[in-house]
């Protein structure tokens, strides 16, 4: 048993109770008060650098190790998310949701308490640590996103340096038994954005359509070519995927409206097809609406980017995993997931992995409900394990960066 898993064996039962006082008082945004109080009550006593942040409420915590090192010290980031989501517990525990309307369904109270399992972890092994850790908690994963304003607020350079690289986990309540560790090289997880379009037209009476332009049959005509555009304009490999989740317009039967509304997610797994997609979402709406003799405008809200594991540092995080957990906890992922994180952010700017685990409460898993359920059930005995492969990534990845190593598995 290595250091990081005999450690974290003995800080289980705080760690534990962390991420259930953590599900018991969920919120929401960028604005989570009573949540970095628990972090930083949490971290009281470790001998941490912590800034907060000023747009959000953030904490940044670096840790700075105590082994020699020649020349610069290396830098690794850890990142927990901590916000929580709109929606109303359905979960029998003792630990419930104590503030109505609101829950932890993603399990970010179990990333967490991991983190901060980390930092014990690496605070008692400081002397063995080459370089140093910065600690991310991030409000506002699930929007509008916490990771951009800490990177404009300079967590990346909170050591005094930039940071190298970077590792993140997520826990899933189904798809895999508990316990099983999955990810994949390069293309993780799609881009999101947000698309707005609004048809002007001209309203009128319904008995007289000529006398007016109405926008709904361009709305909906807009809406079957977005279709036609996705799979007749983009590979069957680098797919686009674009779902039409509200189309508005109009008061009264009778009554031509003078503008309709279609509001729409557009799913994109690299930067060269998002890039086009927002080119022909747009294209598309404005021309449809020009051929009846209207006009269409189109805001693409820029949401976050594709993410992207780097080949290399997947390699040795899924190395890391297998060496403390064997390699019967390992499962590849055959492909990317059209869900989207802000962690894309961190990626883009340094190399890193962000790994999945499956805290799945249920013997079967078919009897289990995916994150963002009222009844996602995380079984919270992962977090141990989260925190020891997080404190050894750390650890084995500034020591490799100090001899100046290129990540492998």
């Amino acid at each position: 048993m290595t250091d990081t898993l005999r450690i974290a064996a003995r800080l289980a039962p705080e760690l534990v109770a962390l991420r259930r006082h953590l599900h018991g008082i969920p919120e929401l945004g960028l604005d989570l008060p009573d949540t970095q109080a628990a972090v930083l009550e949490a971290l009281a006593g470790l001998d941490l650098e912590v800034t907060l942040g000023e747009s959000l409420s953030s904490v940044v915590a670096v840790l700075r190790g105590r082994a020699p090192v020649t020349g610069e010290r290396p830098v690794v980031l850890l990142r927990g998310d901590m916000d929580a989501l709109p929606v109303a517990e359905e979960v029998d525990v003792d630990y419930v949701s104590t503030r109505p309307g609101m829950m932890h369904a993603c399990g970010h109270d179990l990333h967490m308490a991991g983190l901060v399992g980390a930092a014990r972890i690496l605070h008692e092994l400081r002397e063995d640590l080459v370089g140093d850790v910065v600690l991310m908690f991030q409000p506002a994963e699930e929007g509008p996103g916490g990771a951009e304003p800490m990177i404009r607020e300079g967590l990346l350079e909170a050591a005094g340096r930039r940071v190298d690289v970077a590792y993140a986990v997520h826990v899933y309540s189904a798809d895999h038994p508990f316990g099983t560790w999955f990810g994949r090289p390069g293309t993780l997880m799609a881009a999101a954005d947000e698309v707005h379009v609004v048809v002007r037209g001209v309203g009128g009476h319904g008995s007289a359509p000529d006398r007016a332009k109405d926008p709904v049959p361009v709305a909906c005509e807009i809406v079957l070519a977005y279709q036609s555009a996705v799979t007749r304009q983009f590979s069957v490999w680098d797919p686009v995927v674009l779902t039409v989740g509200r189309i508005a317009a109009g008061t009264k039967d009778n009554i031509i409206p003078d503008d309709a509304f279609v509001d729409a997610t557009l799913r994109t797994f690299s930067a060269e097809n998002r890039a086009r997609a927002h080119d022909v979402v747009t294209r598309v709406a404005e021309h449809v609406a020009q051929a009846h003799g209207m006009t269409a405008e189109v805001t693409i809200g820029n949401g976050y980017p594709v993410t992207v594991n780097d080949v290399d540092e997947f390699a040795f995080s899924q190395g890391v995993v297998v060496d403390l957990f064997g390699a019967d906890r390992w499962v590849d992922m055959a492909n990317p997931e059209a869900g989207s994180e802000d962690m894309s952010f961190v990626l883009d700017e340094v190399p890193g992995a962000y790994l999945n685990v499956s805290a799945c409460a249920f013997p079967d898993v078919a009897d289990a409900e995916d994150n963002h359920s009222p009844r996602a059930a995380f079984d919270d005995s992962v977090v141990p394990d989260i925190a020891a492969a997080l404190a050894e990534m750390a650890l084995r990845r500034t020591r490799e960066l100090s001899r100046g190593v290129v990540a492998d598995a």
